[in-house]
Formats: structure tokens, sequence, C-alpha cells
């Protein structure tokens, strides 16, 4: 399975500091529904993993939650898009639960519910808790800057992904999916090539 999850909030859309509590709140990044739809035609299927700890501390409930997430998929079908699902930890940090981020529990659930090797998995986020789940439930990790880390300088941002082995850092969601299916392209003819010519090492 050709699996990416994305954490939501300043990789999706808009990043706010209270939390988007309804769908009017609820702003795309540029070009990110449209990197989304991009994925989906080449195959690969995109979750959602979303920390949510506005439910636990009363600022929305599962109606409000679920009506932004109605939301985000008719602004995905517009663009010929799609979310597979969306899973989210509803805990505050002080409820000590497995699927908080950066644990990885609900990264974890997913590779269950879809039967995905997790490593094989790209997972991409707005922040360093995004890398370091990633990591720990063995997924390869993609930082994008967006809005959330705008404010941050290049010696910061490339500090952040030096601390995760493996880590790769993108501009947006939309350089990140030009990248992915650069690489997708790229793998699929040197399979090929190697197919039609089973003798050939390269060099």
């Amino acid at each position: 399975m050709k699996l990416v999850i994305l954490g939501r909030d300043g990789t999706l859309n808009r990043y706010r500091d209270d939390h988007v509590k309804s769908p009017a709140e609820l702003e795309p990044l540029p070009g990110a529904l449209e990197a989304v739809a991009r994925l989906n035609h080449a195959g690969w299927h995109v979750v959602l993993a979303t920390n949510q700890p506005g439910i636990g501390r009363g600022l929305l409930d599962m109606s409000a939650l679920n009506a932004v997430h109605l939301r985000l998929n008719e602004l995905l079908k517009a663009e010929g898009g799609r979310l597979d699902a969306a899973f989210f930890c509803p805990h505050t940090p002080e409820e000590g639960c497995a699927c908080r981020k950066p644990l990885p529990g609900l990264i974890e659930q997913i590779g269950e519910r879809f039967g995905a090797d997790l490593a094989t998995v790209h997972m991409v986020g707005a922040s360093l808790r995004d890398l370091q789940t990633a990591a720990a439930a063995g997924c390869v990790p993609h930082l994008v800057q967006g809005d959330r880390l705008a404010g941050i300088d290049d010696e910061r941002l490339h500090a952040m992904v030096s601390e995760v082995v493996g880590a790769r850092l993108h501009a947006d969601l939309a350089a990140f999916a030009e990248w992915l299916l650069h690489t997708d392209r790229s793998g699929s003819l040197a399979a090929e090539e190697d197919a039609q010519n089973p003798g050939y090492e390269g060099g």
C-alpha cells in the first residue's frame, strides 16, 4: 500500500493557537488541497493524524470536530482529492495517553487499520513533534515549513530536521508531493529497467 500520513494544523490548514473549533475557522494552506489530490491521482492513500487536545479541554466537541473534517473533505473533493480517514487524539498532555503525538500509538492504529508496513509510510507534519512521532513509529519523516514554522530561520529549521535521522525538509505540502511523486516515478522507472535488463547493475 502507498500511504501518506499527514498532520493537520500547519500542514493542510493554517495553524491557530486557539485551535480550529469550527468549519469557518478552517483555512487551507495555498496548494495543500491540490497536493493531496495529486497524491491521490498517483495512487497514494492519504490519512490524517492529528492531536486535538481542544476536545479534552472542552474547547470543542466531537460534533464540531466532525464538522471541521467534513468541510475539509468537501474542499478536497472540489479539487479531486480525498482523505481515506482521519485519526485523532482527543486527550490533553496531562492525561498521559499512548495516542498523543509524539508517542506512536495513533500511527500504529493507522498501520493496523490499513495493513501497512510503517517503514514504507511517509509521515508529514509541521513540528518537531511530528518528526519524532514518525521516528517512533518507524515511518519516513518529513517536515513542512508552511505557516507554523514561517518565522523560524533556516539554521534552526535544519537543526530541527537534523534531530531525526532520515528527516527531509520541504517548503510546503505541495513541495513534498512533488518530491514524492518524482521519487515514486524514478523508483518505478528503475524497477522497470531492471526487469527489462536483469543483468544490468548500473554504475
